[in-house]
């Protein structure tokens, strides 16, 4: 609707209709067009005439005057301001910034771009997404955590919407401390920080750490966002040669002798392979750090995702009170809740306590209030008896798929533990044209390259299982294989395309 002022209302427009007023208003008083001293409509008689409520004309008014280009007197009416300053102009001659030349190597990291790039796909309802590790939304348990919530605003009042301990509430970190037992991961609530997710833990652990230069080694294909931070704390990111059973020995003494500031490692349901370290593999690995003076940092996100009935080997932290233990309840309850911890070295805490504090003063106060509730009140193991049946169901409709519809040159095994499924591609075919290719038939995944600190021999795909229900992975798996399937047609056409003669002149 068109009004003689100018106003056009779009009732499908995000904006709210008050402020599609008031922002077509204040750009007719700023262009002048709206003279000063001009008597705009009362605004019953405007809110009749554009068929809006007279209260949204009211809250339009109120903003047009609490920006002083309007004023209103009872009994005269309102009018545009006598003076309405003009929002300020660029100043054209000066140009931009260099902002090219202004960024820093982290920033400019051609894995951002790639990370960037697969954030930005679009989407569309019939597109399969195999990209997500998270739970969907029907695993989610929003009755269990909105009671949590609403126990904190009865009982903590405002307490819980203020700043938190540094180091994370007293109770949470004790509950936390609890379940951290029920794995076999001895701990105390005075060496363990809450954090905003367990990446923060890895920066935290790099700010105390790296200074710019120094190396720091991670497996050979590894969790993303841990690269990233990592690159962007100025550390020399080196990828470690590994097998089935983790990190090779042999590959790690190599570096016992040079400045290494730590070992990444995710040993549990590794990312993005999806498979476990050893527990010889492990007792060999603590035994190095020691020779070589390296700190382990261990990430377990995938503690409690067991689908098999299979206890993890022992963490670790379980055998070397020295290693760094991230965890986080983000991949197993709720994405939202950005809650996760760092269970460190005693020598350590204050220091990655100092480091938080400088950074973001702490994780929100109500969010640890419901986590600390929601473990409190048992509801972890109710949501995991329901989560982990329903991720198995996942994991065997998407293994059944692949073995029907992947081309046999691609190999893979079925994860025990965890959410996520490796692909291994034949030599010859990318990740990257295999992620285009996929994208064409309908199904996102994520290219090995991601997850890759440098030169790779044989690339990858990642699947995730946690996101989508069984019927959407298997016809995911389905349009996966219609994409490989054209790959290795291309291949072998290309492979049995006779070379084009050539004449030596010489």
């Amino acid at each position: 609707m068109v009004h003689s002022l100018g106003i056009t209302l779009d009732p499908e427009s995000d904006a709210p209709l008050y402020r599609q007023i008031a922002e077509q208003l204040a750009a007719r008083i700023r262009q002048g067009t709206l003279p000063a001293g001009f008597k705009l409509p009362p605004s019953r008689r405007l809110a009749g005439q554009l068929g809006a409520h007279r209260n949204t004309v009211v809250r339009a008014y109120e903003a047009l005057g609490a920006g002083g280009l309007i004023t209103s007197t009872v009994g005269r009416g309102t009018f545009v301001a006598d003076r309405v300053d003009a929002p300020p102009q660029r100043t054209e001659a000066l140009g931009e910034l260099p902002w090219g030349t202004l960024l820093s190597r982290a920033a400019e990291g051609e894995r951002l771009a790639r990370l960037e790039r697969l954030a930005r796909t679009a989407v569309a309802g019939d597109v399969i997404n195999l990209t997500r590790m998270q739970p969907s939304d029907d695993l989610l348990p929003h009755d269990l955590m909105r009671r949590c919530v609403d126990h904190v605003f009865r009982a903590e009042g405002p307490a819980a919407l203020g700043y938190a301990s540094r180091q994370g509430l007293p109770r949470l970190r004790e509950l936390i401390v609890e379940d951290l037992a029920r794995v076999g991961v001895p701990a105390s609530a005075d060496h363990l920080l809450v954090t905003t997710g367990s990446q923060q833990g890895i920066d935290l652990i790099a700010r105390a750490l790296v200074n710019p230069g120094d190396a720091f080694l991670t497996e050979g294909r590894t969790y993303s966002g841990a690269l990233n931070v990592l690159a962007a704390s100025g550390a020399r990111v080196v990828g470690v040669a590994c097998d089935e059973q983790g990190p090779e020995i042999s590959a790690l003494q190599a570096y016992a002798r040079r400045r290494v500031k730590g070992l990444y490692l995710i040993p549990n349901s590794r990312n993005p392979t999806g498979t476990t370290i050893s527990t010889a593999r492990r007792e060999a690995i603590i035994s190095w750090s020691h020779r070589a003076s390296v700190p382990l940092v261990e990430d377990d996100y995938g503690a409690d995702l067991d689908l098999d009935g299979r206890p993890a080997p022992p963490a670790l932290r379980a055998l070397d009170p020295d290693v760094f233990y991230l965890g986080t309840f983000s991949k197993k309850l709720i994405p939202a809740l950005r809650v996760g911890f760092v269970l460190s070295p005693a020598p350590l805490t204050q220091t990655l306590v100092s480091l938080k504090h400088a950074m973001d003063l702490g994780t929100s106060a109500l969010l640890q209030h419901a986590l600390a509730e929601f473990l409190a009140r048992g509801y972890m193991r109710t949501h995991l008896k329901r989560l982990l049946p329903a991720y198995r169901d996942r994991r065997d409709a998407l293994a059944e798929a692949l073995r029907a519809h992947l081309p046999p040159e691609v190999s893979w095994a079925p994860p025990s533990r965890g959410v996520v499924q490796w692909l291994t591609l034949p030599a010859g075919v990318s990740a990257e044209e295999a992620f285009e290719e996929a994208k064409r038939q309908g199904v996102l995944v994520s290219p090995g390259s991601l997850y890759t600190t440098g030169a790779r021999s044989r690339e990858g795909l990642r699947l995730c299982l946690c996101a989508e229900p069984p019927a959407r992975l298997a016809d995911g798996a389905r349009r996966l294989g219609r994409a490989l399937d054209t790959l290795m047609r291309r291949r072998r056409a290309a492979s049995a395309a006779p070379a084009r003669a050539t004449i030596d002149l010489f």
